[in-house]
C-alpha cells in the first residue's frame, strides 16, 4: 500500500480474501476498510461509528460486518447500519479499479442521504426522550420520513448515552457534550420537535391520543398518527429505613451522576447491588481516586451472580479488591443510619459500616403505569413490531417483546436501540429491516478499561462451560438452561476473546448455536461461523 497523495490511497488487490475484509491504517490515525466479493470492492471508513473500533479486527460473516467490541454490525457492500449499538452506516468512500490494484479516495465521500418524502402529512408523537425514543425519530428520519416528529420528555436535556454515565461520565473520562446522542443540535438538524421538561400523564391507545402537562401545570392533548411509548425505566429503592436521607443516591440520569461526582471527594461510599450499576459505579470511583473509601454490599455471595459463573465473578470480585474496593458478602441492607444526612449502613447481621454516601444499584422498574389498563406492569405485551394498537408502540424497557430468544423484557441499550430500528420499518411501512425476531440481546459492562461482553440470554449462569482464564481477563463462558449434552447454548459471556463471542453471537442469531456435546468435543466456533455466512 502506498499513499499517491493527501486523500489517495492505493490497495493491491490480492491483500484482499475473496468473501473476507481487510482495514489499513493510515499516519493520519484514520483507517479503511475493504470488503471483496469475487471483483465486487467496496471503501468504508473502517473505524466504527460508534467507538472508534478497527472494524478489520471484527469478523465479515456473509455480508455482515461486526464491530469487535459492541457487535454494532454494517452491510458489507454498502454500509448501511444492520444491527445497533452504532446508530449510524458506515462512510463510503468511491474507488477506482485500476486491474491489480484499487485506489481510494477518503476526500470523495458517497452521499447516501435520502428525501424524506415519505407520509409526509402524518405526524409522529414519541413519549421518551432514552434510546428507544431517539432511535426511533434518528431511523425515521435517515430512512425517509418527512412528516412531522415530536419527542415529548420529562427530562431537561436532549437525548443523551445513559449507558455511558456510569462506565465513562462518572469516571471523569468523558465529557458532558459526547454523550449527547447525534449532537448538540441533532434535533433541529432532522426537523424534530424536541420537547423538554413536559411530563405525558395519560395515554389513551385506541384513540392514539396523550395529555401533556408542562412545568407550569398546563395540560393539552394531544393526537398523532403513530404514537410511540417509550418511557423507560426507574431506579427501585428498597423499603428499608433511612433510603430518604440526604446522601442516598441512585444512578440513572446525568443529573444523579454530577451529584454523585459532586458528593464523592474525601468521602466513605456504600454501593448497594452487585449488578451493572453497582460495579460501574465502584470501577468509576475507584479510577477518580477522590474517595476515603469504597465498600459493596452484596445479600449474595458474589458479584453478577444472574449473568455469570462463580469463577468469573471471583476474578472480578479480586479485580476491584486489587483497586482497594471493599466487599460486604451474605448480608443485605436493615437500614441506612442517619439524622438527616448519611451516617453509616446498618446490614442486616447487625454489623454495620461508615458511610457519608449511599448508591442504590437495587435495580429499576419498568415505567408501564401510563398503558397499566391495557398490559401487565411487568412489561407491555407488543407484537413481532412493537405494536399495541394500529399505529401505537410501546417500546425498550417497558416492552415485552419477542427476539429470538423468546418474548422477554430485557432492560439494555442495544435492545432499546434494536427496538426504535424495527418500529420506525413498521412505520414507514418497510420489509427490508431485520424483524425482532431475527434479533439477539448484547450488553456490555466497563471496569477499570475492561470489557465484559455478553450475547443472548441464560435463565442462569450456573449450567456453564468455561474456557480461559478469568483472573487474567482472558476467558469465554457458555451458558445452557440444563446439563443436556444436545442443548443448544443461549448465551455467552466473554473478556478479550471477542472473535469467538461474534462467531457465537452469529450462530446464535441463525438458529445455530452449538450444544453442549459440541463445545466439548473442540467445536471450532470461528469457523462454523464463517462456513454459515458463505
Amino acid at each position: 500500500m502506498s499513499n499517491a497523495m493527501i486523500n489517495t490511497v492505493t490497495i493491491d488487490k490480492a491483500d484482499i480474501p475473496n468473501g473476507g475484509m481487510k482495514s489499513y491504517k493510515q499516519d493520519d490515525d484514520s483507517i479503511i476498510l475493504i470488503t471483496r466479493d469475487d471483483n465486487e470492492f467496496s471503501a468504508f471508513d473502517g473505524k466504527c461509528p460508534h467507538a472508534g473500533a478497527d472494524l478489520g479486527e471484527g469478523m465479515r460473516c456473509g455480508d455482515r460486518v461486526i464491530c469487535p467490541w459492541h457487535h454494532g454490525s454494517f452491510d458489507s457492500r454498502d454500509g448501511t447500519l444492520l444491527e445497533p449499538v452504532a446508530m449510524r452506516g458506515l462512510t463510503q468512500y468511491e474507488l477506482t479499479d485500476e486491474g491489480d490494484s484499487l485506489t481510494i479516495n477518503t476526500a470523495a465521500k458517497m452521499d447516501k442521504r435520502v428525501e424524506n418524502d415519505k407520509l409526509t402529512d402524518t405526524h409522529t408523537i414519541i413519549v421518551g426522550g432514552g434510546g428507544a425514543g431517539f432511535m426511533t425519530a434518528n431511523q425515521l428520519r435517515h430512512t425517509g420520513y418527512g412528516g412531522k416528529i415530536t419527542i415529548i420528555s420529562k427530562d431537561d436535556k436532549a437525548p443523551y448515552n445513559r449507558p455511558l454515565l456510569s462506565k465513562a461520565f462518572l469516571a471523569g473520562k468523558m465529557d458532558e457534550k459526547y454523550l449527547m446522542l447525534g449532537g448538540a443540535e441533532w434535533a433541529s438538524k432532522n426537523n424534530i420537535d424536541l420537547r423538554l421538561k413536559q411530563t405525558v400523564s395519560e395515554v389513551l391507545p385506541n384513540e392514539c391520543t396523550i395529555v401533556v402537562t408542562n412545568e407550569n401545570g398546563d395540560s393539552e392533548q394531544q393526537t398523532a398518527d403513530f404514537l410511540v411509548v417509550a418511557t423507560g425505566a426507574e431506579p427501585k429503592i428498597p423499603p428499608f429505613k433511612g433510603a430518604d436521607l440526604d446522601g442516598v443516591y441512585t444512578l440513572r440520569s446525568m443529573d444523579d451522576a454530577k451529584a454523585i461526582k459532586g458528593a464523592t471527594d474525601n468521602k466513605n461510599v456504600v454501593i448497594v447491588g452487585t449488578g451493572f450499576i453497582g460495579m460501574e459505579a465502584a470501577s468509576a470511583l475507584a479510577q477518580v481516586g477522590e474517595t476515603k473509601s469504597i465498600t459493596v454490599v452484596a445479600r449474595g455471595a458474589r458479584v453478577m451472580a444472574n449473568i455469570v459463573s462463580e469463577t468469573v465473578s471471583n476474578a472480578l470480585v479480586k479485580l476491584h479488591e486489587e483497586k482497594g474496593i471493599k466487599f460486604a458478602f451474605g448480608a443485605g441492607v436493615d437500614q441506612i443510619n442517619g439524622d438527616g444526612k448519611v451516617s453509616g449502613v446498618t446490614l442486616s447481621d447487625g454489623s454495620s459500616i461508615d458511610a457519608d454516601v449511599v448508591i442504590l444499584g437495587t435495580g429499576v422498574a419498568p415505567r408501564t403505569e401510563l398503558l397499566n389498563e391495557v398490559n401487565d406492569p411487568d412489561g407491555v405485551q407488543v407484537d413481532d413490531h412493537l405494536q399495541l394498537r394500529d399505529g401505537v408502540y410501546a417500546l425498550g424497557d417497558i416492552a415485552k417483546a419477542t427476539n429470538q430468544m423468546g418474548r422477554m423484557r430485557i432492560e439494555h441499550w442495544r435492545v432499546a436501540l434494536q427496538h426504535g430500528i424495527v418500529t420506525a420499518a413498521a412505520i414507514l411501512n418497510e420489509d427490508n429491516v431485520n424483524s425482532l425476531e431475527e434479533r439477539i440481546p448484547f450488553f456490555w459492562t466497563a471496569q477499570y478499561g475492561n470489557s465484559l461482553r455478553y450475547s443472548g440470554h441464560a435463565a442462569t449462569p450456573d449450567h456453564n462451560i468455561l474456557f480461559g482464564s478469568p483472573d487474567t481477563l482472558d476467558y469465554i463462558e457458555y451458558y445452557f438452561d440444563d446439563e443436556g449434552e444436545n442443548t443448544r447454548a443461549s448465551a455467552a459471556s466473554s473478556l478479550g476473546r471477542d472473535k469467538e463471542l461474534i462467531a457465537f453471537s452469529e450462530l446464535l442469531r441463525r438458529g445455530h448455536a452449538p450444544t453442549r456435546a459440541q463445545i466439548n468435543a473442540g467445536f471450532d466456533i470461528i469457523e462454523q461461523a464463517k462456513v454459515l455466512s458463505r
